[in-house]
């Protein structure tokens, strides 16, 4: 193909283009004609009768109506005591204990109970005793009632081959709930030294 036939394809192509657009003018046009002459407003054909007033209506209407004194209202201002602050998640990130210890925390607070070994539990008529160690050797006795672990754990039982744990913590829904952990007694490996 030379220049002209394609000159003369692009002049085609673009006068097809103008008579759409012409095209799409014209039948919008019309329409809106035929809208605007369709929506006219032409008064009806018959009026509906009027119903008759009776004489209080008409009294009423001649007597002039008191206005309202307009009271002044003070200026609404946001108290947020007590709502909840709706750009702050609902959801608690933090830990739910976050109160300050009146007690300072033993040495036995300051290990995880799974970092702990139970060693030794001695029977005596006041309570059973037990004697667990750290991971460094150094020992720590325990009796009922006495605070082990990071997440306030008492021991509950004192047992012949097993010390018993209770750790109380919050769920997700807010209940409270009670974690029972358990050490035992490990025995001598067979094939050691007798």
């Amino acid at each position: 193909m030379n220049r002209k036939s394609l000159h003369r394809k692009k002049k085609g192509a673009q006068k097809i283009k103008r008579n759409k657009i012409l095209y799409l003018f014209l039948s919008l046009s019309i329409a809106f004609l035929f809208f605007v002459t369709g929506c006219g407003g032409s008064s009806p054909s018959s009026a509906p009768p009027q119903k008759r007033r009776s004489p209080a209506a008409e009294k009423s209407k001649l007597e002039p109506v008191k206005v309202a004194e307009k009271k002044e209202e003070p200026e609404y201002t946001y108290n947020p005591v007590g709502k909840p602050d709706p750009f702050r998640s609902f959801i608690q990130i933090t830990p739910a204990k976050e109160y300050s210890r009146k007690v300072p925390l033993t040495p036995l607070q300051n290990y995880d109970i799974s970092q702990l070994k139970l060693v030794a539990i001695m029977i005596t008529s006041e309570g059973n005793i037990a004697l667990v160690e750290d991971a460094t050797g150094k020992g720590y006795f325990l009796r009922n009632g006495t605070g082990i672990g990071k997440n306030d754990g008492k021991v509950k039982k004192i047992l012949k081959d097993k010390v018993i744990i209770e750790e109380v913590y919050e769920d997700i829904s807010g209940p409270k709930k009670i974690n029972e952990i358990s050490l035992s007694l490990h025995q001598a490996e067979e094939g050691g030294e007798s």
